[in-house]
């Protein structure tokens, strides 16, 4: 497992010393942690302490990225979930955990292992269980999945691709700008877990939904997502909705995958900031992360 870095250290810190609850701001595949600049100082001012933790090697800009692309090759979901959970443990208070996309899927993993107090998983990534496979998803992430040189791969995505996959309700101008601003290369492997999570059955793309620690869980889907689109979405929720915890999903209306990083994305923010406040700032009562069984860290080959 990739080491804390020196930045997420100091989020750490400040988080602790604040006293105030974490939020924990996972990001997906073709992003960076920076991606989640407006949704932090959001958090912040609404009393809250955000953290926005690395992909193991993440480089620090979008210029570094773009700069060294392999870097993001060969990231698996388990080495992220591991990272993430690492910084948690770090923390004094049980975090709310909000993922996007991949992050989505990885924020639903941390809370199957009791490491959320809430979650919010925005267009979550598939697991296992997760049935539904849309034309679009086939359309637009199917040429990479049929590649078998994907897994040891950083996939970057053209312009027409990205437009299609998570800009296609925005116009032109706010989609090239977005392109231009967030888009890094993304793990091929990570993209491969993810689309074969039905076939394989030691697949690391997998979340406990039965876990009674599990804590309150919303799901967010962008009506007109290409990439995640809602019987994706839903059919999460349906695995999702047994827990004993609460389970809710959202559909906002006329938005795509880029619903957290375009123009509307405070509305996707304080839909988040809504639910998490029923919950956090109800006054109930904190518990303790529960760290996840040796068997659910375990890797694939461990287990063979």
């Amino acid at each position: 497992m990739a080491s804390i870095s020196e930045r997420e250290n100091r989020e750490i810190e400040a988080a602790n010393a604040s006293g105030n609850t974490p939020v924990v701001l996972v990001h997906g595949l073709w992003l960076l942690p920076s991606s989640w600049a407006n949704w932090a100082d959001f958090f912040q001012q609404a009393g809250y302490a955000p953290l926005t933790p690395d992909w193991p090697d993440d480089p620090e800009t979008v210029e570094a990225a773009r700069a060294n692309p392999d870097v993001f090759a060969k990231k698996t979901l388990k080495q992220v979930a591991d990272h993430t959970a690492g910084i948690i443990q770090a923390l004094e208070k049980r975090p709310v955990v909000m993922g996007h996309s991949t992050g989505g899927l990885v924020a639903q993993m941390l809370a199957g292992w009791g490491l959320a107090a809430v979650t919010v998983a925005i267009d979550p990534g598939v697991f296992r269980g997760v049935l539904p496979l849309p034309v679009s998803v086939l359309r637009g992430v199917g040429p990479f999945l049929l590649d078998p040189r994907t897994r040891g791969r950083a996939i970057t995505l053209t312009f027409h691709q990205f437009t299609y996959g998570w800009a296609n309700a925005l116009d032109e101008r706010e989609a090239r700008e977005l392109y231009e601003t967030f888009h890094v290369a993304g793990s091929g492997i990570a993209l491969v877990q993810m689309g074969n999570a039905n076939l394989n059955p030691w697949t690391e793309a997998k979340a406990n939904t039965a876990n009674p620690h599990r804590g309150p869980l919303l799901i967010i889907d962008g009506e007109k997502d290409h990439t995640v689109p809602w019987a994706i979405a839903n059919a999460a929720y349906k695995r999702q909705r047994h827990n004993s915890a609460v389970t809710e999903i959202v559909k906002m209306p006329n938005r795509g995958h880029s619903l957290t990083i375009d123009h509307g994305w405070r509305e996707v923010a304080q839909t988040a900031l809504d639910f998490v406040n029923r919950f956090v700032r109800a006054g109930r009562p904190e518990t303790p992360p529960v760290p996840p069984s040796p068997r659910d860290r375990m890797s694939a080959k461990e287990r063979r």
